[in-house]
């Protein structure tokens, strides 16, 4: 059993058991219940497909937050050549991860 979902403009694969990798929750305390309601695509135990038009009626994901962390570094480098310019950055992305506790039909 698996569903597609729309979450916070990202589409991603949700199934039962397995943690999801979301942009930060900040309203969110670890262990606090996340209800995802944006159902694209949902396949059952009886391997029917359900196709939203365009999200599945009466179906959600409940899920739970495990930890609140960053991501690697990323590394941003502007350069002119001859002009004796550069510039270095880095940015680290803050992320919430799910774990998938759920999915009714």
């Amino acid at each position: 059993m698996y569903a597609i979902v729309d979450f916070k403009g990202q589409q991603l694969r949700a199934e039962k058991d397995r943690t999801l990798k979301v942009a930060y929750l900040a309203d969110k305390e670890i262990g606090a219940a996340v209800e995802i309601d944006r159902i694209l695509v949902l396949q059952d135990e009886d391997n029917e497909i359900y196709i939203g038009q365009p999200i599945v009626e009466n179906a959600k994901v409940l899920a739970e937050v495990v930890r609140h962390f960053k991501d690697k570094k990323v590394i941003v480098f502007k350069k002119k050549k001859r002009k004796g310019y550069s510039k270095k950055q880095g940015h680290r992305q803050n992320y919430t991860e799910l774990k998938i506790k759920d999915i009714v039909k």
